[in-house]
């Protein structure tokens, strides 16, 4: 949905409070029509965290009776997406002929590989009363033995996803493993990404990983003096022990992992090489990518 938000900018403050931190994202927002998007990662600052390359949050919005979510097909190469949602409901359909519901709680892992073309829209039924969406999509960029790869698509209900209390926190660990458990969602690299939800009081002492960021997706939290307001991205140093104090009732995610290298990002295309940019940028304005079954009318142009 990188369409959605591609002139959002993003403002970045070094925190001096901490040392375990290294800077705070803060997102501006963007209304498009109604629908609110976020967008963290990447900035100038902070280009990837771990595999991470790109951190969109989507709503909270409301769409009254007819309207709602309509990004035509358009194409990617060399990242996975991952797609979850806190409220509502979305229709993925891929050139792999792909169908899917997109479903609270569930996660969609969509691996572009060489080349994949994707549509994010609603299903009729949803857009015939007025309707919520609220939810999360990051790109992983993809390790360079794998860039080239088959695309896929996988689907995980969130029954599979496991749920671990730690001091009295619950938390998803949605992919990679942490608190010791793993989550059944493939990875294509070391990958780390949780949800913790705390009520008001509550502390949980974060995962180590090689690369670490937290996204406030709502509430308030504080790292020793340093408070994490609602919306903002803290970017940590590798190390274990970090531990945040939620100030009322807050959801968070962690991500991270084990970085994949120096990664180029134009539009919807990521690649450790330029040329394959450049080549993709090509074939979607020959219309050499393959068609969406069942959305095959519609496409979103390369932008100039």
């Amino acid at each position: 949905m990188s369409n959605l938000a591609s002139e959002l900018v993003q403002d970045c403050s070094v925190i001096s409070g901490c040392s375990a931190l290294k800077l705070v994202l803060k997102p501006k927002d963007k209304d498009l029509g109604g629908f609110c998007v976020r967008r963290t990662l990447p900035t100038t600052e902070c280009r990837s965290v771990g595999p991470w390359v790109f951190f969109d949050h989507m709503g909270p919005a409301h769409f009254k009776k007819d309207q709602g979510i309509d990004v035509r097909p358009h194409p990617h190469i060399g990242l996975a997406t991952v797609t979850y949602l806190f409220t509502g409901e979305m229709l993925h359909r891929d050139s792999l002929g792909t169908e899917a519901r997109v479903l609270p709680g569930d996660i969609n892992l969509m691996v572009a590989g060489r080349g994949i073309v994707h549509s994010e829209r609603q299903r009729a039924e949803i857009k015939a009363g007025p309707q919520d969406i609220h939810g999360l999509q990051l790109w992983l960029a993809l390790p360079t033995e794998l860039e080239q790869s088959e695309p896929g698509f996988f689907h995980y209900d969130q029954l599979d996803i496991p749920t671990v209390k730690q001091n009295g926190v619950p938390v998803r660990v949605m992919m990679g493993s942490a608190y010791g458990v793993t989550s059944p969602v493939k990875t294509l690299s070391e990958t780390l990404y949780i949800e913790a939800r705390l009520k008001t009081g509550q502390s949980l002492e974060l995962p180590a990983a090689d690369e670490k960021a937290l996204y406030v997706v709502e509430g308030e939290l504080t790292l020793k003096d340093t408070t994490l307001e609602e919306h903002s991205m803290a970017i940590f140093d590798a190390e274990a022990g970090t531990t945040v104090t939620a100030n009322r009732d807050t959801t968070l995610v962690v991500v991270g992992g084990a970085s994949v290298g120096k990664r180029y990002m134009e539009w919807n295309f990521v690649a450790s090489d330029k040329a394959l940019i450049e080549q993709a940028k090509l074939d979607w304005q020959a219309g050499s990518f393959p068609k969406v079954p069942g959305d095959e009318e519609q496409f979103i142009p390369l932008p100039e």
